[in-house]
């Protein structure tokens, strides 16, 4: 059986590398458009990538590296496991293997240029002060901005809280929101190591009371786009409050060990039409921290390994439409299932087992196969940590270490996006993709 599956495999090398030989892989011809829509938006001049990646003179020297890091999923920095659990995911990052494969190619044949007379596609830049999603969206129908401070070069965490004027969201209180992005301004981005922004609501006795998260930003995040079913709001007479976790010198290949002055982080708010709450079968959707594990508990001994596990239920019907995982240098894996207590079935939903704190992503399903789940259904959260010389953002295996704010320290916590449903809008939606199963079964006879 082994040496059958080897022949198959060496039949099929031997076959990719006959389609390359008739036709040379080459920059201008193949490689570019790869490189123009999976690399260019970091690697670019002011970009957050290390080098800039925007023409054939620029690529050649790094071409080796390129291969290497693609061929190992390295890059893009898109960390979420193949053939475990949901696979289709609002801005995917992770590379086809067919393009992957024709970099390997490339890159095996000595990167050629091509035919001069071949002009590749011109690569769509973003600069530095433009927001993620405004290509898409426009510009944010709001900003919300922290006030201006200074980060040093180095030192302790520095944290600031601050209260945002609510005369500033108080003509939008009770829009959808369509799309949120955090961007800290400038070179703050390897120094913002998270920007929290939290909504208080005053009480019949005037006391601001926490009512919920508008959104969580951590490094690398790209930004978060509001299923078009559901409704995420700010409530009337919203007070954001600013909780951002500064890390002087920076964290990741982009720290420059410098002092970051006049340091802003922005909030942009992206919203539908003010009728659009009103439209039947349009639920309301929320952003919760669900802790693993009791932080004060969380211990990892020096040069060793954790590993901690949380659950969560709901009495009523939900749809869990995102999952974000967090935690600091140690943690390097964490993964989401779902345990059916009537069954005693346990069932995958996602798997990251290369985290790094350098890029936090927010993974978002596709409406159509975001997991539903019924009352009583169990969340499954899974989180390790690798506090050994094996792993490469580990600044000191020797040291134990704690659950706490600190970058240092170390977190055990999920950010997950749920749609409340009541039992009818659960009924509907499971009818709904039953039917499209038969249809798609249907078809492919």
């Amino acid at each position: 059986m082994k040496i059958a599956k080897l022949l198959v495999s060496a039949t099929a090398l031997l076959g990719l590398q006959g389609v390359f030989a008739q036709e040379q892989i080459t920059y201008n011809e193949h490689v570019a458009q790869i490189i123009n829509e999976n690399c260019v938006v970091c690697h670019q001049e002011g970009g957050i990538g290390p080098m800039q990646l925007t023409n054939f003179d620029q690529v050649r020297p790094w071409a080796p590296l390129i291969q290497l890091k693609v061929a190992n999923r390295e890059m893009p920095p898109y960390a979420y496991d193949h053939g475990i659990g949901i696979q289709d995911l609002v801005g995917d990052w992770r590379m086809q293997q067919d393009d992957i494969d024709t970099i390997v190619a490339w890159v095996n044949a000595g990167s050629p240029r091509g035919d001069l007379d071949v002009i590749p596609s011109v690569a769509q830049v973003k600069t530095p002060s433009q927001w993620n999603f405004e290509a898409e969206l426009g510009a944010p129908d709001l900003i919300v901005p922290s006030s201006s401070y200074d980060v040093p070069a180095n030192g302790n965490d520095v944290w600031i809280r601050e209260i945002v004027d609510p005369r500033l969201t108080a003509a939008v209180a009770e829009r959808c929101i369509k799309a949120v992005q955090v961007k800290p301004r400038g070179d703050a981005a390897a120094v913002v190591h998270h920007a929290n922004s939290i909504i208080f609501v005053e009480d019949e006795y005037g006391v601001p009371r926490r009512n919920g998260m508008l959104t969580e930003y951590a490094m690398g995040k790209w930004g978060e786009k509001v299923p078009g079913d559901v409704c995420r709001t700010l409530p009337p007479g919203a007070q954001i409050q600013w909780n951002i976790h500064n890390f002087p010198g920076g964290v990741g290949a982009t720290a420059k060990g410098e002092m970051i002055e006049d340091n802003v982080v922005e909030i942009g708010l992206w919203f539908h039409d003010e009728k659009f709450g009103e439209q039947a079968g349009i639920y309301q959707q929320d952003l919760t921290n669900y802790r693993i594990e009791q932080q004060e508990d969380l211990v990892i001994p020096p040069n060793g390994y954790q590993m901690t596990q949380g659950f969560h239920t709901f009495d009523h019907p939900v749809r869990i439409d995102s999952f974000q995982p967090h935690g600091h240098l140690r943690m390097n894996a964490a993964s989401l299932e779902v345990f059916y207590p009537e069954t005693g079935r346990t069932e995958p939903v996602s798997q990251i087992s290369k985290w790094s704190a350098t890029w936090h992503h927010n993974h978002i399903y596709e409406p159509e196969v975001a997991p539903l789940l019924p009352a009583g259904a169990v969340l499954v959260l899974k989180q390790w940590y690798d506090n050994t010389a094996d792993n490469p953002n580990n600044p000191d295996p020797d040291m134990w270490v704690v659950g706490g704010s600190r970058t240092g320290d170390e977190m055990t916590h999920a950010w997950i996006a749920v749609t409340h449903l009541d039992d009818e809008g659960y009924e509907k939606m499971v009818a709904e993709r039953e039917a499209k199963q038969k249809r798609s079964l249907a078809g492919s006879d």
